[in-house]
């Protein structure tokens, strides 16, 4: 379960809180343009077939924004990054933090902005996984909006 603010203690993560919020903000501008190419969800097999078209063109500039963000951190802020994911998406707490770390050790390879990206809320569990750890993106919100 989690439990905000039990906790006001921050756990010491490798990357910088600011480069986690930008990357929040970021995927939840790419959350939005997803959402916005697919208006008649499955209404016909031509409508489906655009939307493909749509989700497979790599060239979106910001999904290669978060790309090159992501594919920029030090293997570090990579697994940083994986785990604070799960942390957000799934039932787990701070106290799960270093297990988390470890699994995400684990399972690095180079295709973390591969996986990251095919994280539907992948802002929004960022957003969870950073609360959980005690840290919020407040001032990075008010200096990028």
């Amino acid at each position: 379960m989690k439990h905000h603010g039990d906790d006001p203690q921050q756990t010491t993560i490798e990357i910088p809180v600011d480069k986690v919020c930008f990357l929040i903000l970021k995927a939840r501008e790419f959350d939005v343009k997803e959402e916005g190419t697919d208006p008649d969800s499955g209404s016909n097999p031509s409508d489906d077939a655009e939307i493909s078209v749509l989700e497979d063109t790599p060239d979106d500039p910001v999904e290669e924004e978060i790309r090159s963000l992501i594919d920029d951190l030090s293997i570090d802020e990579q697994i940083d990054l994986v785990a604070l994911a799960w942390l957000g998406r799934d039932d787990y707490d701070a106290n799960d933090w270093t297990d988390l770390r470890i699994q995400a050790t684990e399972a690095h390879n180079r295709r973390t902005a591969d996986y990251l990206l095919g994280d539907p809320l992948l802002g929004d569990h960022l957003a969870e996984g950073l609360a959980a750890l005690g840290y919020s993106c407040e001032d990075v919100e008010r200096k990028y909006l």
